[in-house]
């Protein structure tokens, strides 16, 4: 059996947790298994590792909770909000390769005259799901408060997010295959560098926010990016300790509460580092919450506090991006 790097481990923790809480059927669960593992035996070495019986052993296990559609949260930022313009776009990355991205930014300010305001950037990483509707969501909420907000697509050599038949394929590649965490990584350092020769971005001041796999991308380019002056990891595996050193940027993180979630395996040890490194940091765990509470469009979402961890991180921002 092939052994599992930090990402595959850390998302097959998380498809187990969302099969125990009902959240995800068992059927989707083993699949998207399967495909991080490689095949069939090895995905029910892995989960009987992880205390998942065989199916002949199920004790009844419920129907996973509907699916809850579009967003709900008040924060939702609609593609026909007046007060943002949105777009798809692409920018270069280092291998040549053409990275699809989703842009928004305030009205008015896609095409600049000379003088024209600047704005501070917000490069948003999107979870094991690729590009989709929420994280697009997202990035029109920064938009409203004032920033050029980009998601890129981290499927966009496989050819999108949206050209994947099978959406549980789509964390297997993310995560494996030859597609490390560094090739994300370096594409955030290409949109950064493309972010900085737009008229209207002040490149002075670049922050980035991540969900799930993209709160621990967002780790990992805190550590290789010095021009980032602030981080908003929400959950996502940690860095490699000895690279905490390396991060010059303030950095938020947003927690779950849950002691099942595995974004927290590590974390206490993930402090440690960034205290003895002098990193000014803040890791906030929210009360009553489970992983992705932030999430408005699936089952774990939690209103009141994914309200209260979107306001700290923008109040973050304020400070340590608009105000760098």
């Amino acid at each position: 059996m092939k052994q599992l790097n930090q990402f595959e481990t850390y998302l097959v923790h998380e498809f187990v947790e969302d099969y125990e809480d009902g959240i995800m059927s068992r059927r989707d669960m083993v699949r998207r298994v399967v495909h991080i593992t490689g095949g069939v035996a090895a995905a029910a070495t892995v989960l009987t590792s992880l205390g998942v019986k065989p199916v002949s052993a199920q004790d009844g296990t419920p129907p996973p909770q509907p699916t809850p559609t579009g967003p709900r949260s008040p924060e939702s930022v609609a593609e026909d909000d007046p007060g943002i313009e949105a777009m798809g776009i692409t920018y270069p990355a280092a291998d040549g390769a053409e990275i699809m991205a989703y842009m928004a930014m305030p009205a008015g300010s896609a095409t600049p005259e000379a003088g024209a305001t600047t704005y501070p950037a917000v490069m948003v990483c999107h979870e094991n799901r690729g590009l989709n509707p929420h994280i697009e969501d997202v990035v029109r909420r920064w938009a409203a408060q004032g920033y050029v907000a980009v998601a890129p697509d981290l499927l966009s050599r496989e050819g999108g997010t949206a050209s994947i038949a099978d959406p549980a394929e789509i964390p297997a590649l993310l995560t494996g295959g030859g597609t490390e965490p560094q090739r994300h990584v370096d594409d955030f350092k290409a949109l950064a560098a493309w972010l900085s020769e737009q008229p209207n971005v002040d490149a002075a001041k670049l922050g980035m926010n991540g969900f799930c796999f993209g709160g621990g991308i967002t780790w990992r380019c805190a550590t290789q990016m010095p021009e980032l002056k602030a981080a908003a990891p929400f959950y996502g595996p940690p860095p490699p300790l000895e690279a905490v050193p390396d991060i010059t940027a303030t950095v938020y993180g947003v927690y779950a509460e849950d002691p099942n979630d595995f974004a927290n395996e590590g974390r206490e040890e993930l402090e440690a580092a960034l205290a003895e490194a002098g990193v000014t940091f803040e890791i906030a765990v929210y009360p009553g919450t489970q992983h992705a509470f932030h999430n408005d469009t699936i089952a774990r979402w939690n209103e009141e506090q994914a309200l209260a961890a979107w306001g700290d991180t923008v109040s973050w921002f304020e400070q340590y991006v608009k105000g760098a």
